[in-house]
């Protein structure tokens, strides 16, 4: 099979001989269809550089397509390469970079007709006609090898090494962090206490970045003790089960928060975060949740506290460029700091062959290693 994809062309040029690799492919129609299969290396040529992925990040949406309930492969073609956090490592120098250098990329790609692409702002593309690798009409990272274009790939410190495969996740926390600042700053504020809900790879770098700009963190979990609860308070933030303490107890103990994030993707919990923020409070809603279902709140909740105090509910997805660098800034900055905690979030890596072991493991993040 030959796969192509729009900025990243898996098909080699007119040669008579085509050779083959190994990538993770699924039918984005055809539920528990992922598997491993051969695919046509990358075309190197033009503005492309080549790259050789590492590891590649699990997370919800890649099972999400695995199970048939998303995804779309790119136009004419029936299945798709998965993997959409990248760390890889330049395979030849070029473009601005070297053989060696340590590299992950952005995940949307341009509408290439609206206002917010044509500003390089795909993350907030106003037609949602874009592409994302290994999710929407653009073919993934896992695989041996990729060819990308320089634009899209955001450099990783040495410093940082394996843990760069972090840069994805962290790059929606960013965003959401960004918004959540601009958002307050529509008046004077100074935040001082915030909640996570969702102690999974979003909710977890979320309590570490929150910790490192000196907010107060409450990280709220349906259990309590085990590994997260561990790296919850190794950053310094509080741990939560929400099995034993209601999260409206829990904002009434503290006087409410100034910033929640919710990244449990439950979206009753995501209307109720509107009650747990104290006057001008910013809620930012990180989580998926694609149930159909009726979802309530108290009336005044929503049609007295949130006005007359100011609270403020908004939802986030994907990353900018801005988001990606300071996704990897951060994570490095993390490392210096907490470096043990930091090095426990990746609690599984497996090979490409292992996918299923990956795909059920319920720790904060498991990877694919390539190389």
């Amino acid at each position: 099979m030959t796969l192509e994809v729009r900025g990243a062309d898996f098909s080699p040029p007119g040669s008579a001989i085509i050779r083959r690799m190994q990538a993770l492919l699924t039918d984005p129609a055809t539920p528990h269809s992922t598997h491993v299969g051969n695919v046509a290396e990358p075309a190197t040529g033009g503005d492309s550089v080549l790259v050789r992925p590492l590891e590649v990040g699990v997370c919800g949406t890649d099972r999400e397509i695995s199970e048939g309930l998303f995804g779309v492969p790119p136009d004419g073609e029936d299945a798709l390469v998965l993997g959409h956090e990248l760390l890889g490592v330049v395979e030849r120098d070029g473009r601005g970079f070297a053989r060696g250098d340590l590299v992950t990329a952005t995940v949307r790609r341009s509408c290439g007709h609206c206002e917010a692409c044509a500003a390089g702002a795909p993350d907030a593309c106003l037609t949602g006609d874009y592409l994302e690798r290994g999710i929407t009409r653009l073919h993934g990272f896992a695989g041996e090898l990729v060819a990308e274009s320089p634009d899209h790939l955001v450099p990783v410190p040495r410093s940082l090494g394996r843990l760069g495969v972090l840069a994805e996740p962290a790059s929606i926390c960013e965003r959401g962090l960004r918004h959540v600042r601009a958002v307050g700053a529509r008046q004077p504020w100074g935040p001082r206490r915030a909640l996570v809900i969702g102690s999974g790879a979003i909710g977890m770098l979320a309590t570490y970045l929150l910790r490192m700009d000196g907010l107060e963190v409450w990280t709220a979990g349906r259990s309590g003790g085990g590994e997260k609860a561990q790296l919850v308070e190794a950053c310094g933030a509080r741990p939560v089960a929400t099995s034993d303490t209601p999260l409206s107890a829990l904002a009434d103990d503290v006087a409410g928060f100034d910033v929640v994030i919710e990244a449990a993707g439950d979206a009753q919990v995501m209307l109720d975060t509107v009650g747990l923020l104290r006057r001008n409070g910013v809620a930012c809603l990180l989580g998926i949740d694609g149930r159909p279902r009726e979802v309530s709140i108290d009336g005044r909740v929503l049609g007295v506290d949130a006005i007359l105090k100011n609270r403020a509910l908004f939802g986030s997805v994907n990353a900018n460029r801005v988001d990606w660098s300071a996704a990897v800034e951060h994570l490095d900055q993390a490392r210096a700091r907490w470096p043990e905690a930091l090095e426990r979030f990746v609690g599984l890596r497996v090979p490409l062959d292992s996918f299923a072991d990956a795909f059920g493991y319920r720790g904060v993040k498991a990877t694919l290693e390539l190389g």
